[in-house]
């Protein structure tokens, strides 16, 4: 296999050659899209024929990748060259979350972040920092072990049914979880690219996963992911290169973008002083001050506002009003909270809401600062900034460790031909992800410039139409409203979420829809090219290492190419599944997916690592440290979801941060006491059996 793996790093000509086909085709594509926007061809054309040919590319490949062979399937042979499935790692790892919403959260939470966000930056850096720990720690010693899946390791090293019982559930809860985040991100663009519904656009984009990982299983997967990266590299690059050369005159935004940080602090200070967001601020006070007042005594408030908008509709019938009003006020009514605690929650939210919308410039960070909170300032100020780096820290930690973690990255490497190729696999890997996070601070930077310089102070009755279009998508996505009632737009009273900002970036800058097609494509190749993989690994763990291991001694098992038959149909169950809860919109992308970075930090790493360097550790020990890191961080996401606190009894619910960690990091729990149970328990077992 050496000798074959060999030959295949030593001679891919072949394949450079395609891809330097395919970087061309895709860049022909895109003038060629320029060219008939400029000559007339409309909107409604452009999107959905972005959609269709990068989809269907994809397919193709899939088709042309099918098989039933169980090697290639689960592994790709096993002979996929370094740079190659460094791309794919790349293609895998840059999510919907990477490629979405990383931008976004660095320009609407800044480096360090808000008091209850710890930052764009944290991001960066915890992602980044946990290739390094799979280099150095993990991926060349799985490799060597010749495994298909996670769970794999985990019985070899450990023997038993329950090491890897344990990790097959675990790893379809964490992807699980994660590929919910990648269809969301899918029906969001699918929706925008065609105008469809959001529902529709999910079961669109649903199909080019489903053909890729359903037929060709990983070998299908890994040159898909290869042609999605270079969409994504494209997608990204093209945008951000043009606003820096507009803005600065120069394309190579990373090595620029830093001159347009003191313009944006110069128009800071400007905000600041304009009366008019002061009147902004003002008014987001007062509907603070009014959810606070409902808050204090909810029933009578409740029966309040439903006197107020049933003799609101009796007026406007009585008058003979227009039948939109008297909708619209029904609408109103029915949509009022129908129980104390749904009331309490959705109140509670609002008021939060909008007490952060009336700090200053609508509760954005301000580049000037690193923390928010002042180290030397008052006990509250001081409070806030050990608050914000505490969870900053936290973050990252997590981000970091839940990267050396997850199943479906680390089956990756699995691929390679041989150990060093593993190696060699990861650094291109970070080599290709860091081309698009050198980028995305510049990206953030360029954006909040055209919003402050360019959007801000525009008339309500002259703002883009593509404001609209997105707001129509989803509110939550964009909202505008002219809160002090001038007429002018303020910064205050823009609402942007963290899943809009690269996507609307060629229309913030005025840029041809042709690029914001080609955006669009970057951003469903990052959530198709990651949900293959995770769809993939889920289904190997139901199928490969649940069903398999769990068949009696003496019955019929199952052929390997049977089994993956089974594999594809339970994907093909699970990716539905997925879907189904995608279209609830339960979250924003980014917290769905730092969850799931928390909950295979606390699963696998300690058990992995005290596994791979200490012989020492025994199965018992793993088991111990698996379900108590496990049980630990699973407990304190669900304890602060309201709808899931409610049905836990008082004495289970948490009261609180635990040291003002925000839940989307309980992996810096489940982490140590993981590793501490892990550590202990061997210690004591070892001792027993000897």
């Amino acid at each position: 296999m050496a000798e074959r793996g060999d030959a295949t790093d030593a001679a891919p000509s072949p394949l450079h050659r395609i891809l330097v086909i395919y970087v061309a085709g895709v860049l022909l594509f895109v003038a060629l899209m320029a060219w008939a926007e400029q000559q007339g061809l409309s909107r409604q054309w452009i999107g959905p024929l972005f959609l269709f040919l990068t989809v269907m590319a994809y397919a193709a490949i899939g088709v042309y990748g099918r098989t039933t062979d169980p090697d290639e399937y689960y592994v790709a042979g096993r002979r996929v060259p370094a740079v190659y499935n460094g791309m794919a790692a790349a293609a895998d790892w840059m999510s919907a979350a990477s490629f979405i919403s990383l931008a976004g959260a660095l320009y609407l939470q800044g480096f360090a972040g808000l008091p209850h966000q710890a930052g764009g930056l944290a991001y960066l850096l915890g992602w980044t920092g946990g290739f390094c720990l799979v280099a150095m720690l993990i991926a060349p010693h799985l490799r060597a072990m010749r495994l298909y899946t996670v769970p794999d390791f985990f019985q070899v090293r450990y023997g038993g049914r329950w090491p890897r019982i344990i990790a097959a559930l675990a790893a379809a809860a964490c992807s699980f979880t994660y590929v919910v985040a990648q269809i969301y991100g899918v029906g969001l663009i699918a929706s925008r690219l065609t105008g469809v519904q959001f529902e529709i656009g999910i079961m669109l984009g649903l199909g080019g996963v489903l053909l890729c990982s359903f037929l060709g299983g990983m070998r299908a997967i890994t040159w898909t992911q290869v042609a999605q990266y270079v969409v994504m590299l494209l997608a990204f690059l093209i945008p951000v290169s043009w606003l820096a050369y507009k803005q600065l005159g120069s394309p190579v935004a990373p090595l620029v973008y830093g001159a347009q940080i003191g313009k944006i602090a110069d128009l800071e200070a400007r905000l600041l002083a304009s009366p008019a967001e002061h009147d902004v601020v003002r008014a987001y006070q007062r509907r603070a001050e009014e959810f606070e007042a409902r808050l204090a005594d909810v029933p009578a408030a409740m029966e309040r506002e439903r006197a107020a908008l049933g003799e609101r509709i009796r007026q406007l019938r009585a008058q003979n009003a227009d039948v939109g009003l008297i909708v619209a006020a029904s609408r109103e009514l029915a949509a009022l909270p129908r129980d104390e605690a749904t009331a309490r929650e959705r109140w509670t939210r609002e008021m939060r809401e909008n007490q952060e919308r009336a700090r200053p410039l609508g509760g954005l960070p301000r580049h000037s600062q690193a923390y928010g909170g002042d180290p030397d300032g008052t006990p509250e100020q001081q409070a806030e900034y050990e608050n914000m780096r505490r969870n900053f820290l936290a973050l990252m930690f997590c981000l970091m460790v839940g990267t050396a973690g997850l199943p479906h990255l680390l089956t990756r490497y699995y691929t390679t031909p041989s150990v060093s190729a593993a190696r060699a696999s990861v650094a291109w890997s970070i080599f290709f992800i860091a081309l698009l996070y050198l980028s995305a601070p510049a990206l953030a930077v360029l954006v909040k410039f055209e919003v402050m310089n360019n959007l801000v102070g525009s008339r309500f009755d002259a703002l883009p139409h593509w404001m609209a279009q997105w707001a129509r998508v989803d509110p939550a996505l964009l909202s505008v409203e002219d809160v002090n009632g001038d007429g002018l737009l303020q910064f205050g009273e823009i609402r942007l979420g963290t899943d809009l900002i690269m996507l609307a970036t060629p229309e913030i800058a005025g840029l041809p829809y042709a690029v914001s097609g080609l955006v669009a494509a970057g951003g469903l190749a990052a959530a198709l090219s990651t949900a293959d993989g995770l769809l993939l690994t889920i289904s190997n763990a139901l199928v490969r290492d649940l069903r398999h291991l769990d068949a009696a001694p003496g019955t019929h098992r199952a052929s390997p190419e049977q089994r993956v038959i089974l594999t594809k149909f339970t994907l093909l169950i699970v990716a539905l599944a997925a879907a189904f809860v995608a279209a609830l919109k339960p979250s924003d992308i980014l917290p769905m997916v730092t969850a799931s970075f928390s909950l295979a930090a606390s699963a696998f790493v300690p058990a992995m690592v005290l596994g791979i360097f200490w012989r020492g550790t025994t199965r018992q020990g793993a088991v111990a440290g698996m379900l108590a890191g496990l049980g630990i961080t699973v407990y304190y996401l669900l304890s602060h979801v309201a709808s899931v606190r409610a049905w836990l009894p008082s004495a289970l619910g948490a009261e609180g941060l635990w040291f003002g960690i925000q839940p989307i990091s309980a992996g810096v729990f489940g982490v140590p006491l993981g590793l501490a149970v892990a550590w202990g328990v061997s210690l004591c077992t070892r001792r027993s059996l000897a």
